[in-house]
C-alpha cells in the first residue's frame, strides 16, 4: 500500500507531499491542473522512463519519493530479499532526474539500476488507464490472470516439475544419441589407446623414479669421479687426510682435557665430527661401488621412458598424467560399450516423463477451461453494468502448438463490445475506454478472493471513467469503491458520480502569479468535499441546489456500496488476480 509520496521540481510541481491511506482516494481538479502529472510522478518513482523534460523549468533536478507498506506483498518481499535489502515491512522508492537527463534510483537508500527498480515497481504499482492497458492484451498476462483466478498454483507447480524432468531426460537422450553416431569408431580408438596403456603397465610414480635413474646412469662417470675425489680428500690423501687430521686433533684434545676439565666438551665435539666423517666416507664408498656400469639396465630404462614419453606426447599430457588418462578412457569405453542398453533405459524414462507431463497438462487444461467459463461469465456481467450493454467477455483455452513449463494451452481474451458481434481478440476490438473499464471489472473480481485482496499492488486508475456518464458513471464509482474496500485504489476523475464514492478526496489546483505556474494538492474535509462535488456538478457558479445535490451524493455511497456488493456476487469466488506487470510509462 502506498502511504506517502513526495514530489519536488517535477513538471509544473515545485514541491508537494501527500499522505495516503487505504480505500479509494480520488484526485479531482480543473483540466490541466496536473492530476495526471501525479500519476506520472508515481510511475517515475516505480522505474518509469523519463528525460530532462520532466525537470521543472529553472530547477537543477526533479525528485520523487514514494513509501509503501509491503507486509502482505509477497512479490515485493521476494525481490527485496533477493537483492539483500533490509526493509522491516516498508519500502521507499526514490528517483532523481538531473536537468541533463541523467537518472539515479534508490531503494531504501541503496542505489539501484533503473531496470531493477522497474521490476520492483511492477509489484507495488498497477496503473490502469486508456493508454496503460498493454499488459491486459499480452497473452502471457492473460494466462497468469486466468491461473490466479482459478488458484492453479499446485497444478502449475506439477506441470513445471514434470516439464523440468522431461527436459533433463531429453537432454540426456540427445547426448546419448550424439555419442551413438560415432560409437563404433570411438570404441575402436579407445580399444587401441587402452591396449597401449595396459601393455605399458605403468605404476604410480614410476615415471619420476625412472627419470632420476636415467639421470644417474647417464652421468655415471662424473658421479664416480666426484665420489672418488671425496674419498681421497677425506681418507686416502698421501700427506694427511681429513680423517687423520681430525684423529690427531682428537688425541691432542683428550690430553688437554686431562689437564683442564673445561676442555672436555670441546674434545667431545671433535670426536662426534670424526664419527660423522667416517660414516660419510663409508656412505660415499658404498655409493661408488654401486655405480658399476650396467649397460643392460641403462638401455631398459631408456626404452621404458621412451615408451611412456611417446604415449604422453600422443595425448599431449605429461608422463605423470598417464594413469589418470587410462582411468578416463576406461570409463568412457565402458559407457559407450553399454550405450545400447542405456539408450533403451533412457527411452523408457523419456516415455514415462512424457506421460506424467501430459497428465499434469491435461489436469491444468481442464481446470483452466472451468475457470475460464466462470471468469468470462463474471466479467460479462460486470461489463453490462459498466456502459457496455450486450457486451460479452470470453476466455479461449485451446491447445498450443508446443507445450512448455506453463502447460500446453494458448490463452486468449476475446470480447464483443456490441450485441450481435462475435467475440474477437481484446486488443483488436476494445477501445481505450472500454479496455480501462474491462480492467476495472477484472480488478473488482480480483478482490473477491481474500488471499489476493491483501497482496494487490496500489491500483491507480487514470480517468478510467472517460467516455461514460449518468448512471454508468455512478456504477463505475460504486465498483471503484467496492475495490477500495478490499484494496488500495487511486483514481483520477472528472465525474462527480465517481468522486462522491471515494473514501478520501484530494483536490489538485494550478496556481500562478503570472510568471510561474505550480501545482498544489489539498486533502479535502467533509465540507470541502461538498463544495468540490458541487463545483464538478455545477461548473463555475456553484449554487445552493448544487451543494444540496453534492451532499446527497456524498451520503449515498454506504447505500450504493451495498448494492454494488450485491451485484458483485455474480463474480466467481475464485477471482482473477490483476495483471501487474505493466510497462511503466513516463
Amino acid at each position: 500500500m502506498l502511504t506517502h509520496i513526495q514530489i519536488r521540481d517535477f513538471a509544473i510541481i515545485d514541491a508537494v507531499e501527500l499522505e495516503l491511506g487505504p480505500g479509494l482516494t480520488v484526485l479531482t481538479g480543473e483540466t490541466g491542473a496536473g492530476k495526471s502529472i501525479l500519476v506520472d510522478a508515481l510511475l517515475l518513482a516505480a522505474g518509469g522512463r523519463a528525460g530532462a523534460e520532466v525537470v521543472r523549468h529553472g530547477a537543477e533536478r526533479a525528485e520523487v519519493s514514494a513509501t509503501f507498506v509491503i507486509e502482505k506483498n509477497a512479490a515485493a518481499h521476494a525481490w527485496l530479499t533477493e537483492q539483500s535489502i533490509e526493509h522491516e515491512g516498508e519500502c521507499v522508492l526514490r528517483r532523481v532526474i538531473s536537468s541533463d537527463g541523467r537518472s539515479r534510483a534508490y531503494v531504501n537508500g541503496q542505489a539501484m539500476p533503473v531496470q531493477s527498480l522497474r521490476a520492483l515497481g511492477e509489484t507495488l504499482v498497477d496503473v490502469h488507464g486508456q493508454m496503460e492497458y498493454q499488459s491486459l492484451v499480452r497473452r502471457s498476462a492473460q494466462r497468469e490472470l486466468l491461473d490466479q483466478s482459478g488458484e492453479h498454483r499446485e497444478l502449475l507447480s506439477a506441470v513445471a516439475e514434470t516439464w523440468r524432468t522431461l527436459s533433463q531426460v531429453k537432454d540426456e537422450r540427445d547426448r546419448a544419441a550424439a555419442s551413438a553416431q560415432d560409437r563404433e569408431a570411438r570404441l575402436e580408438l579407445l580399444r587401441y589407446h587402452l591396449s597401449e596403456l595396459q601393455a605399458l603397465d605403468l605404476k604410480e610414480g614410476e615415471g619420476e623414479e625412472l627419470s632420476i635413474e636415467r639421470q644417474r646412469l647417464s652421468q655415471r662417470g662424473r658421479l664416480a669421479s666426484g665420489a672418488r675425489e671425496i674419498i681421497q680428500l677425506l681418507r686416502e690423501a698421501e700427506d694427511v687426510s681429513a680423517e687423520q687430521a681430525i684423529s690427531r686433533a682428537l688425541t691432542t684434545a683428550r690430553h688437554v682435557g686431562e689437564l683442564d676439565p673445561k676442555f672436555a666438551p670441546m674434545a667431545q665435539l671433535i670426536e662426534e665430527s670424526l664419527i660423522a666423517l667416517r660414516e660419510g666416507v663409508e656412505s660415499v664408498e658404498r655409493y661408488e661401488s654401486d655405480l658399476d656400469a650396467d649397460p643392460a639396465r641403462q638401455e631398459w630404462v631408456e626404452q621404458r621412458l621412451a615408451a611412456m614419453e611417446s604415449i604422453a606426447r600422443k595425448h599431449r599430457i605429461e608422463i605423470a598424467g598417464l594413469l589418470a588418462l587410462q582411468s578416463d578412457l576406461q570409463e568412457e569405453f565402458q559407457r559407450l560399450d553399454s550405450l545400447e542398453a542405456s539408450m533403451a533405459q533412457i527411452e523408457k524414462r523419456l516415455e514415462e516423463a512424457q506421460k506424467k507431463f501430459r497428465t499434469a497438462c491435461d489436469k491444468l487444461t481442464a481446470a483452466r477451461k472451468s475457470a475460464a467459463k466462470s471468469l468470462g461469465e463474471s466479467i460479462t456481467a460486470l461489463m453490462q453494468t459498466l456502459g457496455m450493454p450486450g457486451g460479452k467477455f470470453q476466455i479461449d483455452v485451446r491447445q498450443a502448438e508446443s507445450a512448455g513449463v506453463n502447460g500446453a494451452d494458448d490463452i486468449e481474451f476475446l470480447v464483443s463490445a456490441n450485441p450481435g458481434q462475435p467475440p474477437r481478440p481484446l486488443a483488436k476490438v476494445a477501445s481505450g475506454g472500454e479496455l480501462s473499464r474491462i480492467s476495472l471489472a477484472i480488478q473488482v473480481a480480483a478482490v473477491q478472493t481474500d488471499a489476493l485482496a491483501g497482496s494487490l499492488a496500489c491500483l491507480v486508475f487514470d480517468e478510467v471513467d472517460a467516455g461514460v456518464g449518468g448512471g454508468v458513471a455512478e456504477i463505475v464509482g460504486r465498483q471503484l469503491r467496492t475495490l477500495g474496500e478490499r484494496a488500495q485504489a487511486l483514481c483520477v476523475t472528472h465525474l462527480p458520480q465517481v468522486a462522491s464514492q471515494a473514501h478520501a478526496h484530494v483536490r489538485v489546483t494550478k496556481l500562478t502569479d503570472g510568471k510561474t505556474t505550480r501545482t498544489a494538492l489539498h486533502p479535502l474535509t467533509a465540507d470541502e468535499r461538498v463544495e468540490e462535488i458541487a463545483r464538478m456538478l455545477g461548473g463555475i457558479d456553484v449554487t445552493d441546489k448544487a451543494r444540496e445535490h453534492a451532499a446527497e451524493m456524498l451520503r449515498a455511497p454506504t447505500k450504493g456500496s451495498a448494492k454494488a456488493a450485491a451485484g458483485a456476487t455474480k463474480a466467481p469466488a475464485k477471482a482473477a488476480a490483476p495483471a501487474r506487470k505493466k510497462p511503466a510509462r513516463r
